[in-house]
């Protein structure tokens, strides 16, 4: 008899678990902006197993690299049509649907390192903000993280603004191009994929890329030989986020590990990043070809006010960028940033 019941009972706890484990089985497609190959996305795609992990199987998360289901610019709509479930994106890449994207996407010249940008978007107005931003496409914003004080990369030697008069220079469209532009500099169109053939053949003096060991990976620092590290321009938000509707069928439980777990990614990215910045920089050293500057404060606090002007010709463009405005000018005033 003991022997019959011990069976039923581990049948029926069986089928209890399976039908459960059933129940709350939740397969999403995330696609990136970032390529395969790049440190980055490897990053990214920790987090995806450790959030499988961390759910005990109950969330699968396919993470697709830059392009492979829709263009980068262009995974908010892909969400909000059911074409993807969600993204791990730069924010700024939807500036074109509305400027606050551009705005609280890159700053220009806010921030000095990427606690200060972490501390916005978790404690200082950051996540409530994106959270309305993205409302009207069904999106819901999980979290934020960043890379690194983007480097700058550069032929002639850059060491303050006047050095920035007449640069041709490689930017992004909208506010980081105005700033540029503001400080002299001339901008220049040329996607993320040309800018090593671009310096390389003469078209641009400088750029406006990514963080300085992606750079020196790249072997950009071996074409424009006169770096700026730290960099004192671009720190990007990057950010997790998937369709509203797939959220709200989550139970609490899991709504929990994903933003706890967007919490840890962060932290990883930008620790990761900066091992691999220091690491890079002392590869660059030994190089007596490569010479690394380092903006003075005065230099930096001069930029700084190029791009503060900016921020508020940039935030007239939409109320939601004047949101933005407001809310990360107060966080600056009020943690004696500015």
């Amino acid at each position: 008899m003991k022997k019959l019941t011990c069976t039923l009972l581990a049948a029926s706890l069986a089928g209890t678990f399976t039908a459960s484990a059933l129940a709350a089985d939740y397969t999403f497609k995330f696609q990136s902006s970032d390529p395969a190959g790049d440190k980055n996305f490897q990053v990214q795609q920790a987090w995806a197993e450790r959030v499988e992990k961390m759910s005990a199987g109950r969330i699968d998360i396919d993470l697709l690299p830059v392009g492979s289901v829709v263009k980068h610019t262009e995974t908010l709509n892909a969400i909000k049509l059911g074409i993807l479930d969600g993204h791990i994106t730069a924010t700024s890449y939807f500036s074109g649907k509305d400027p606050a994207f551009g705005l609280i996407g890159n700053t220009v010249g806010a921030w000095s390192d990427t606690t200060q940008l972490l501390q916005y978007v978790n404690y200082g107005g950051g996540y409530q903000l994106m959270t309305e931003l993205y409302a009207p496409y069904g999106v819901k914003f999980i979290g934020g993280s960043t890379t690194g004080v983007e480097s700058f990369v550069s032929k002639v030697p850059v060491n303050g603004v006047a050095d920035l008069k007449g640069l041709k220079l490689r930017a992004p469209e909208g506010l980081v191009q105005q700033v540029f532009a503001a400080a002299g500099a001339s901008p220049v169109n040329l996607p993320g994929s040309e800018v090593f053939t671009g310096l390389s053949k003469g078209v641009i003096d400088a750029a406006d890329y990514t963080v300085f060991s992606t750079n020196q990976k790249a072997g950009m620092n071996d074409v424009a030989t006169h770096p700026v590290q730290p960099g004192f321009h671009s720190l990007p938000l990057i950010d997790i986020s998937m369709s509203q509707k797939k959220w709200d069928k989550l139970p609490a439980d899991l709504q929990e590990i994903l933003t706890t777990s967007v919490r840890d990614f962060a932290y990883d990215m930008t620790t990761q990043l900066k091992i691999a910045d220091q690491q890079a920089v002392k590869e660059a050293q030994a190089n007596p070809d490569i010479t690394i500057h380092n903006w003075s404060d005065e230099e930096r606090k001069k930029f700084r006010e190029i791009a503060r002007e900016q921020w508020k010709v940039f935030a007239k463009k939409s109320p939601n960028a004047e949101k933005v405005y407001q809310s990360v000018t107060k966080f600056l005033e009020d943690n004696a940033l500015l």
